[in-house]
């Protein structure tokens, strides 16, 4: 094996044509790969087709071999059926767009005052009051007043008929507020 032979086998790719130097010119323009990791990587070229220009084909053979049925070339039916088929899709068409399409009916502008408490007939009478109230000694009845009970963290009531007022007792110092009453004792409030 002379060294032009031996440079040949060192680059060459092909198993089957070693030592044989007229079969590995002949086909040296086939082994252009440079390595088995490119081939194994991005595959051998033309195994599928000669030409690699071309591109795939999207005509599978379902749609190639069962193919739609194509109408004859001469009129199947009348004129007249033609046109009497049209006429009757378009009234049917009309008559449907006409019951999905109604118009809406007109708006009643009417408040629920005016709908509910604005009876003809009706007279609005105010009860009579159960006693007299006086509104310059009575404590006023709200929200809070009410539901006092329910609120945590609220000044402490001690009876109902007098108003919230301010209180400093959980600032004051101890030493302060030893001659106070006890919290959430009752006071001695007349009963108004």
């Amino acid at each position: 094996m002379n060294t032009l032979d031996v440079h040949m086998a060192k680059k060459t790719t092909a198993r089957c044509l070693m030592e044989n130097w007229v079969e590995e010119r002949a086909t040296a323009f086939l082994d252009t790969e440079e390595s088995g990791a490119h081939v194994y990587k991005h595959g051998h070229k033309g195994i599928i087709s000669i030409d690699l220009e071309s591109k795939a084909q999207d005509v599978t053979t379902v749609k190639d071999t069962f193919i739609p049925p194509v109408a004859p070339g001469i009129r199947q039916r009348g004129r007249r059926e033609e046109l009497l088929e049209k006429a009757l899709y378009k009234t049917i068409s009309e008559q449907v767009e006409e019951e999905l399409n109604r118009a809406p009916p007109p708006a009643e502008f009417v408040s629920t005052t005016r709908e509910d408490f604005k009876v003809p007939g009706f007279q609005s009478v105010p009860p009579s009051p159960s006693k007299e109230h006086d509104y310059k000694t009575e404590q006023a009845i709200s929200f809070w007043s009410e539901n006092y009970h329910k609120v945590q963290r609220v000044t402490a009531v001690r009876t109902r008929d007098t108003p919230f007022k301010k209180n400093s007792a959980f600032s004051t110092p101890i030493t302060d507020c030893l001659d106070d009453p006890v919290p959430y004792a009752p006071e001695n409030y007349p009963d108004i």
